[in-house]
């Protein structure tokens, strides 16, 4: 069986992954000049791991990670500690999205990378796919799959009118520096504050820091990027306890600060068609407030590659992969909005252990 995966993104490698250890060949065409990754630090939970861990990348992902913990606090610095849940329940590891990217295309193996190979179209068969690209080639294939992210050209031709659509009001702004003179961060600190703000910062393997800021109904824009980051992490602190975050902010260099406009995917009606498969955020990019979209996107890859190689046939395959798939992310929405319309920052940290412990423990 050959498979065609548009996409280099960390769901894309890991879908060529699986299906190389299930004997299914892969060849990965991703549209832009390099492996790479947009964004800073990345969150992997249990569940991700045990993905990396089955694709015998475990101890490799591990290496370039650091162990952190999603506890929470409020503006005054409180601890937030719902009762009723475990410590593994706040568990993850925190890895470089680029670092992690470079590690899956290592074992995916480059000469299964095409890179500037952007994906245009595609035509269907009984007996295949041909997937046409923009320097005018074509490849056959048994099965493509999409997971070429949030702003999936697969989906856009399976699904037409199925763009992502703005997050509206919800921003975030990032990014990875090396602490300032004076600034120590020994441990992770997430906070929920005021005006529907959260953030903080966690430290590295490598000793550098990943800062984030996030907001849910921003009504305007000022400013640069590094200000506008500024601006709300004073909500994240109203009696000086955490110096930290503002200093690591303004220690970054204003073209290192990430700034994106939340987008999201809605619910599909489908996922598949015959030969033509959606995975990761090309079918369900969700909200950054969860933190958890890489870690569900790389079950898909497994789930998928299992399908593939044990199903008869693709389009079975395909079939069984959509009814697993669908339902599943239908419950990762419900308890993602659960989370979004919290009312409280206690009530936002209940509602996000209930998740991440559906999740780690389903």
């Amino acid at each position: 069986m050959r498979a065609v995966v548009a996409g280099g993104g960390i769901v894309g490698l890991t879908s060529a992954i699986a299906m190389h250890r299930s004997g299914i060949e892969a060849v990965i065409h991703e549209q832009a000049p390099a492996i790479r990754a947009a964004g800073a630090g990345l969150g992997l939970w249990a569940n991700a791991l045990a993905v990396f861990d089955e694709l015998g990348l475990g101890e490799q992902v591990r290496a370039i990670g650091r162990p952190a913990e999603m506890y929470f606090r409020d503006d005054a610095g409180e601890l937030i500690h719902p009762p009723g849940f475990s410590e593994d329940d706040h568990r993850y590891l925190l890895v470089h999205r680029a670092k992690l990217n470079e590690l899956l295309a290592d074992a995916v193996g480059r000469d299964n990378i095409r890179l500037n190979s952007r994906l245009v179209g595609y035509d269907e068969t009984d007996a295949g796919v041909a997937a046409h690209f923009d320097d005018r080639t074509t490849v056959e294939a048994d099965v493509l799959v999409g997971a070429d992210g949030a702003y999936s050209v697969v989906r856009s031709l399976l699904l037409p009118g199925s763009d992502a659509v703005e997050h509206e009001g919800h921003h975030a702004w990032r990014s990875v520096v090396r602490p300032p003179a004076g600034v120590t961060v020994d441990e992770g600190v997430i906070v929920l504050g005021a005006n529907r703000t959260r953030g903080g910062y966690v430290p590295t393997v490598d000793g550098t820091v990943y800062w984030l800021v996030n907001q849910f109904n921003v009504d305007s824009l000022e400013g640069t990027a590094k200000d506008q980051a500024t601006h709300r992490a004073a909500f994240l602190d109203t009696t000086g306890w955490n110096p930290a975050l503002p200093a690591l902010i303004a220690s970054t260099p204003e073209e290192q600060v990430l700034h994106n406009q939340i987008m999201l995917v809605p619910p599909l009606p489908r996922w598949v068609s015959h030969r033509v498969v959606l995975a990761g955020d090309a079918a369900h990019a969700l909200s950054p407030h969860i933190t958890a979209g890489a870690s569900l996107g790389v079950e898909d890859a497994l789930v998928l590659a299992r399908l593939l190689a044990s199903a008869d046939g693709v389009p079975a395959a395909l079939t069984a992969y959509e009814r697993d798939r669908i339902p599943h992310y239908r419950t990762v929405n419900e308890l993602s909005k659960k989370v979004e319309d919290s009312a409280t920052p206690a009530e936002f940290a209940a509602n996000y252990l209930a998740f991440s412990h559906w999740m780690l423990n389903r």
